[in-house]
């Protein structure tokens, strides 16, 4: 509707006519109020008798624009040019760039608020943008690796929402350069753990040491899945009775299932567009699911999650398991694993689970544009990653399949 911004909802908070507010609004004697801060950090307030402009004046109240066209308002003058021309600070520019990127999922918002957070606390950030020069971006990334022990990863993730930001900068002729547009390994050392896939053997004892555990082996046909259709954790978690089809031997996945620091849970679309897809199914997958629908505790509840029901795995609260729940399964198996046999696994995460299917396919042959429908990945290159580490045995093994064809 038009006057009407669209703002992230504030799920605890409703007006007197039960309509939700957005983060930032509230409602106080029947008068709705919005608070934010202007870019010199200064809290403001903006009032109005009115939540939307379809709503009516009060009798007895003078008209006036609601809040909601107020606050579009105020967002507009925020996007509409600078006073000072570069004199914004880095946090004000961040700021100011993540107030257009509305229309995102919840989880990459949820991002997006850890890294404004953090640099709010950063002395670098309260530096004018127009100051910045490469030199100083680099070198403070290298502060935060070596002084600060902040890992490649995240500093990976601070620096994918600055370069843009900068790059905005650019395009409203704020600064001639971005100084965030260098190749952040020819200045940092990567420190990433590489996910090896597990071999054959480990697969296989992974797999025993479950099935035959009295504690881990309800978790055996969950891991099964996982190890047998490449699917993303979150991805899995969010799969629900009516996404297996049986009839057809597939899986339809569609969404995943995430919660955030708010304890809300959410079922958002895939990583991806890509992430979009329909998964062959063998029969001994199609077991595994039927196994855990027919053994899924506190099924009575069925936890309803954005329209969404019928979850095939539950925890003691009764609310659908998530990425966490087997982030810690894995990482218990592995251990009580470990204590128990003198070969050891290594560290098996979920993650690690999905790039062993991959690595499996690859090395069985499976066609790459194929193998990347089925992972879900955006771009080919990240599949043919997969093949690119593979070692000589691989390459052995695949010679000789080809000469005594």
């Amino acid at each position: 509707m038009k006057g009407e911004t669209n703002m992230s909802k504030n799920t605890t908070r409703k007006d007197d006519k039960g309509r939700v507010l957005y983060t930032g609004e509230s409602q106080k004697n029947g008068r709705y109020l919005y608070k934010y801060k202007d870019y010199s950090g200064k809290t403001c307030y903006v009032y109005s008798n009115r939540l939307k402009p379809t709503d009516k004046t009060p009798p007895g109240k003078k008209p006036d624009l609601s809040l909601r066209e107020k606050i579009a308002k105020i967002q507009k003058d925020k996007l509409d040019g600078i006073d000072g021309s570069g004199d914004m600070t880095v946090y004000e520019l961040v700021e100011r760039y993540l107030a257009t990127k509305q229309s995102v999922r919840e989880s990459t918002r949820q991002g997006y608020k850890t890294v404004l957070n953090f640099l709010q606390k950063e002395p670098f950030a309260k530096n004018k943008i127009s100051k910045i020069k490469t030199s100083d971006a680099k070198l403070w990334f290298i502060k935060l690796q070596q002084k600060d022990g902040k890992g490649y990863s995240t500093i990976h993730t601070i620096r994918g929402v600055l370069r843009p930001a900068f790059n905005m900068a650019v395009e409203d002729d704020l600064i001639r350069k971005n100084p965030f547009q260098f190749p952040l390994m020819d200045v940092l050392v990567n420190d990433s753990k590489t996910r090896e896939a597990l071999t054959p053997q480990q697969e296989r004892e992974f797999l025993r040491f479950i099935q035959s555990d009295p504690h881990y082996s309800k978790y055996y046909d969950g891991f099964y899945v996982l190890l047998n259709t490449g699917l993303r954790i979150s991805e899995f978690c969010g799969l629900t009775k009516n996404d297996v089809d049986y009839k057809n031997h597939c899986i339809h996945v569609r969404g995943q299932l995430v919660r955030f620091s708010d304890m809300v849970y959410r079922y958002e679309p895939t990583k991806t567009a890509k992430g979009i897809r329909d998964i062959p199914m063998t029969p001994e997958v199609a077991q595994c699911f039927k196994n855990m629908w027919k053994n899924r505790r506190n099924r009575e509840l069925d936890m309803v999650v954005d329209g969404k029901s019928g979850f095939f795995n539950y925890d003691q609260e009764g609310k659908p398991m998530l990425a966490l729940h087997w982030e810690n399964y894995c990482k218990r198996i592995v251990m009580k694993y470990n204590e128990t046999y003198k070969a050891q696994l290594p560290n098996i995460t979920p993650h690690v689970l999905r790039h062993t299917f991959c690595s499996k396919m690859a090395r069985k042959g499976m066609n790459p544009k194929n193998l990347q429908y089925i992972m879900g990945h955006s771009e080919i290159a990240v599949t043919m990653d997969t093949y690119t580490h593979m070692g000589f045995e691989d390459a052995r093994a695949d010679f000789l399949r080809v000469v005594e064809a």
